[in-house]
């Protein structure tokens, strides 16, 4: 159907509700249009959009069709009584569109294991894991403004869905109508006869028992616990309990909260972009900072899984960006279990292939083999996953430059509480030897080069915005760029094609990886670009993966760069660099 059909079918379903009808009675054609021309897609990290009233955005009623899908797909996968845990952020209606799944899936036969209030996004990978769960669903939309929300759809394993999952509920979805096919029942019905069970404080408590074992050095935090201050921010989100109960129960004393955001807010009144890579929200962090004489300030996004910091330099507060703060852990759990005599046999890290190769210098030199993965977290679950099956490794650590970490092999999601945990005793190891974590990494690049990444977003907003990002990824399959600034392209890996091919001699090879819209060029200094377009929003990224001996020709080398993707894309003005 056209989104003239969608449209009529909306406003004339009896099943709709009023304030909706109206809502979408009053949109003018081009908003008529965005919100009816197709469903909200359903990927591999579920659903992800606008709330309010239509077929493209996020409402019980999508919500509801989603989870009539996600039931049958359970259901055809055979487990007598499947059973599924739900999550949800401090967002704003997270709590109506959780029990609405819930409401489904207990219609549908699935028995629902329903958190009594919010919890971060790592509590309901873990919670999937340990319940022996056949899957989980988590109502965020992560780090997005306040006019977004999400809907996570997770494996028995912990971790997101796989491709070859989200296409085959794509497919079911296909042929479900939103207000015809859907099944409901009374919720609080349903939590009286025990299709769903309330959920709580002792998946709580299993949890931060899990976290807590996964500390690399405790001494460390007591040498410095009487003087090293923190100052924490949850950004208004589900971090606010866990996170600071995580750092008290590991001995640190001295935890300022930023109280203006501690109390959980789908408004966001604090921070109207929660997003922990961005400076703007550490604000209110950097005031308590100076006023308790702090070294170091923790963010986490609203639904806990993404973990940004801001440490004192030379010059004042900085910024440690995901690739900094990632590489920063790597070598501090390496040469702290080295230097105890506690590494495991047969080491391994994960990342993925846009984060930065400051992680494979590291990994080399502890005697760590490195695995690179596509991006999203679920990559990352994937390998710990396959070396449990095997027997074969032990997980050190997993990150992304997203500001995604995980230590422990507990949740199958990044979790930004125990790293939070582990950059408080790393920051604490620093401390006692009068470092900040500024200093530690300035330490870093003077044992393996200077290393610089940036990450370019190019938005492709509106109708045609698919369009667009596919334009641009076939423009570039079909006249690759030959060098960047004088730095032959020696690789390109185009894992669309699942090809690796040899520029000079044209020689391919399989890339090993699952099939994604990426392409990566590697040049003869071992500098790396790799550009995909987004899953979750309406842009391509292009990142920026670079080295040189010194920080001023690395500087350099990232602007030089940067102008040449600027003159890919033949859209500088909308491209925006993080």
């Amino acid at each position: 159907m056209n989104y003239q059909q969608n449209y009529q079918k909306w406003i004339t379903a009896p099943a709709l509700d009023e304030a909706s009808r109206a809502e979408i009675s009053a949109l003018d054609e081009q908003e008529k249009e965005f919100r009816f021309y197709a469903p909200l897609a359903f990927g591999t990290a579920g659903l992800r959009g606008k709330m309010g009233a239509g077929l493209n955005a996020m409402n019980v009623y999508t919500v509801a069709w989603a989870t009539q899908g996600l039931a049958r797909f359970l259901l055809e996968q055979g487990p007598a009584e499947p059973c599924v845990v739900i999550g949800r952020d401090s967002r704003n209606h997270s709590l109506d569109f959780a029990r609405t799944a819930a409401q489904v899936l207990a219609a549908n036969g699935i028995r629902v294991l329903f958190f009594d209030d919010i919890r971060p996004t790592p509590v309901l990978s873990f919670a999937v894991r340990r319940l022996r769960a056949a899957g989980g669903i988590n109502v965020t939309a992560s780090h997005n403004p306040k006019e977004y929300n999400g809907y996570k759809v997770y494996w028995s394993d912990g971790a997101q869905i796989s491709l070859e999952q989200a296409e085959r509920i794509s497919e079911i979805l296909s042929g479900i109508d939103l207000f015809d096919d859907v099944r409901q029942c009374d919720f609080e019905q349903a939590l009286s006869d025990g299709r769903i069970r309330m959920i709580g404080a002792e998946v709580d408590e299993a949890y931060l028992e899990a976290v807590q074992r996964e500390q690399v050095n405790p001494q460390a935090v007591r040498d410095a616990a009487d003087t090293l201050k923190i100052v924490y921010t949850p950004l208004h989100g589900t971090g606010y309990r866990l996170v600071p109960e995580i750092l008290c129960r590991i001995g640190l004393k001295h935890i300022y909260p930023v109280e203006e955001q501690m109390r959980p807010d789908g408004d966001f009144p604090t921070a109207p972009f929660p997003n922990p890579e961005l400076p703007e929200v550490f604000a209110l962090g950097l005031q308590k900072a100076d006023e308790f004489g702090s070294d170091l300030i923790i963010a986490n996004d609203p639904d806990a899984d993404r973990l940004g910091i801001m440490a004192r330099g030379k010059d004042g507060f900085e910024v440690l960006t995901g690739n900094q703060t990632g590489a920063l852990l790597l070598d501090y759990i390496i040469t702290s279990l080295a230097g105890q005599g506690r590494m495991p046999d047969r080491p391994y890290a994960v990342k993925t292939i846009v984060t930065s190769e400051l992680a494979a210098a590291i990994c080399a030199s502890g005697g760590v083999t490195l695995y690179n993965v596509l991006t999203g977290f679920k990559f990352i679950g994937e390998v710990i996953g396959e070396h449990e099956r095997t027997g074969d490794g032990s997980f050190l650590f997993g990150y992304e430059e997203s500001y995604g970490y995980l230590k422990g092999t507990h949740a199958r999601d990044k979790d930004a509480v125990v790293a939070s945990m582990l950059v408080a005793e790393m920051a604490a190891y620093y401390h006692a030897k009068g470092m900040t974590l500024c200093d530690a990494l300035d330490a870093l690049y003077a044992r393996f080069g200077q290393y610089r990444e940036q990450t370019v977003n190019v938005y492709m907003e509106g109708l045609d915005g698919i369009a667009r990002m596919k334009a641009l990824m076939e423009r570039l399959r079909g006249a690759p760029p030959a060098d960047f600034d004088g730095q032959r392209v020696v690789e390109v890996r185009d894992y669309l094609a699942g090809t690796v091919t040899d520029v000079a001699t044209g020689a391919q090879s399989p890339t090993g990886l699952p099939t994604s819209d990426v392409l990566y060029y590697k040049t003869d200094r071992d500098n790396v670009v790799v550009i995909r377009p987004s899953g979750t929003e309406p842009k391509v990224k292009v990142y920026l993966l670079l080295h040189a001996d010194t920080a001023a020709q690395a500087e350099q080398m990232i602007a030089k760069f940067r102008g040449i993707v600027d003159s890919w894309t033949a859209q500088p003005a909308d491209a925006a660099a993080k």
